[in-house]
């Protein structure tokens, strides 16, 4: 019997420095999960700019990773609410799921795990701060979930996210979920500023994992720009920047 050629996905966690496999060993003893493909595990931490400083080696970076990820990440959490927020409507689940799979929380699960030590960036990007970046920071999140998807199945994710997020959301960690937009539209009527107008000013990212940048208005004037998945996502982290900016203006005022 002939043996196999190594495909490229079998073959690329080896071609890494002792080192980095080491540390992804370390990862997985960590996290109590052992990957049976470890090639999926690297992907969902390399970062396109590693890709682009070794292109003889033909890695492929975590973006179709991330685009899974964000899927079974709100499939997850759509099945644990829907299990038990029994006394809640569509609305409100689907705002508390918005919340607990925005940028800012799938942060703070990534920083909590430390994936910002076993991202593999190229050295522009390293140098430039890219480790703590928090857009990058969630992608690594989504991607680490689409990799174990494929590698164990809904199960272990499922598993996975009870030990990571679905105790925040029994202790009550996304109960402040608020409409920000509609909390800043009745701060700004309280004291007649004048009217709001939220603006897309950029679209970033792949068409799978487009991101979009809002700002909103006031007077015309920069009041909050904010980030996300789809524009709704973005208006509602602009308002809260906001929401912040007149609190702190209002501070200033009374000292």
């Amino acid at each position: 019997m002939k043996n196999k050629k190594p495909t490229r996905e079998s073959s690329s966690f080896a071609t890494l420095p002792p080192v980095v496999r080491e540390k992804f060993k370390a990862l997985q003893q960590q996290l109590g999960v052992r990957f049976h493909n470890e090639n999926l595990l690297f992907n969902a931490f390399t970062h396109s700019s590693y890709v682009n400083e070794h292109r003889r080696k033909k890695f492929s970076d975590n973006e179709r990773l991330e685009f899974l990820g964000d899927a079974v990440l709100e499939l997850g959490v759509s099945k644990f609410l829907f299990r038990t927020e029994p006394s809640k409507s569509e609305g409100e689940l689907t705002k508390l799921r918005a919340a607990i799979v925005c940028e800012p929380s799938l942060v703070k699960f990534s920083n909590e795990l430390n994936f910002g030590n076993y991202i593999l960036l190229g050295k522009g990007e390293e140098l430039t701060g890219g480790r703590m970046r928090p857009a990058l920071l969630a992608d690594v999140f989504e991607a680490y979930i689409g990799a174990l998807y494929l590698d164990q199945g809904m199960e272990v994710v499922e598993e996975f996210l009870n030990r990571i997020v679905f105790p925040k959301i029994s202790i009550g960690a996304f109960s402040h979920v608020t409409d920000y937009k509609s909390r800043l539209q009745e701060l700004v009527q309280q004291k007649n500023n004048g009217p709001l107008q939220y603006e897309v000013i950029e679209e970033k990212g792949p068409a799978h994992a487009k991101k979009f940048v809002t700002v909103v208005n006031l007077n015309d004037q920069p009041l909050g720009k904010g980030i996300g998945k789809s524009k709704k996502e973005a208006e509602q982290e602009a308002a809260r920047q906001a929401i912040e900016q007149l609190q702190a203006q209002t501070t200033e005022g009374e000292n």
